[in-house]
């Protein structure tokens, strides 16, 4: 899990995560000095691993592409795949063991739960699978706000090929992991709550100025995909 201040929501999906039943990394990218010692305060209380980024680049955030690197690597080395859960993301009981269920199909390369909202109702980034009534094989791009990446995608696609210049990978591991001969599975069934852009409020322009989004985004070279 990839953290960038927003503590309350962050601590919330962390809770929910332990809750569940597994075990944890967080990867703190930058958050404020006050925010780094609440996670290392989480870190006792709950047991879950916290990786300060800033102990080993000084790349400014985001870096998902070092997280992601990271954890590929540890993957590999223990034989497991790699589920990513956003900071923003609360997932249900039951939403990781579906994933991994899942994910032990022959072709599977990524499976995603849907997102919704604190009512159910399907949410960014998922607004096209609002007509798509069952769980199955997706072409579209998804997500990495809940997301499953099989040992078998990660053992075929090394994340060093990473644009570095960019700041989010989903759209282009979801594309590689189709390229590279996988299925890509949306779960319906398995929904976790989205609560967008909470780590990154600016982002939140895309909706209620998006002028100033992109002008923003063009101008600063943000939030490159």
């Amino acid at each position: 899990m990839p953290v960038k201040d927003s503590l309350e929501t962050a601590e919330r999906a962390i809770r929910a995560i332990v809750e569940s039943g597994y075990t944890l990394t967080v990867y703190d990218d930058f958050s404020t000095p006050e925010n780094a010692k609440q996670l290392d305060v989480l870190r006792k209380e709950l047991g879950i691993e916290v990786v300060h980024i800033a102990e080993h680049t000084d790349h400014p955030s985001p870096n998902y592409r070092w997280v992601l690197m990271d954890a590929r690597q540890k993957c590999i080395a223990n034989g497991e795949d790699l589920i990513i859960i956003e900071s923003d993301v609360i997932v249900r009981p039951e939403t990781i063991g579906k994933l991994i269920v899942e994910g032990q199909k022959p072709r599977a390369g990524m499976v995603a739960a849907v997102t919704t909202d604190e009512q159910g109702a399907i949410n960014f980034p998922y607004e096209y699978a609002r007509k798509i009534k069952a769980d199955g094989v997706c072409k579209k791009r998804f997500s990495f706000c809940c997301t499953l990446l099989t040992n078998k995608l990660l053992q075929a696609y090394d994340f060093q090929q990473l644009d570095p210049k960019k700041s989010w990978y989903d759209v282009p591991i979801s594309h590689m992991s189709r390229h590279l001969g996988f299925d890509n599975i949306l779960q319906i069934s398995n929904p976790v709550v989205h609560i967008p852009h909470s780590s990154r409020p600016w982002k939140q322009l895309k909706y209620t100025n998006p002028l100033r989004y992109y002008w923003r985004k063009l101008t600063k070279g943000l939030d490159k995909i």
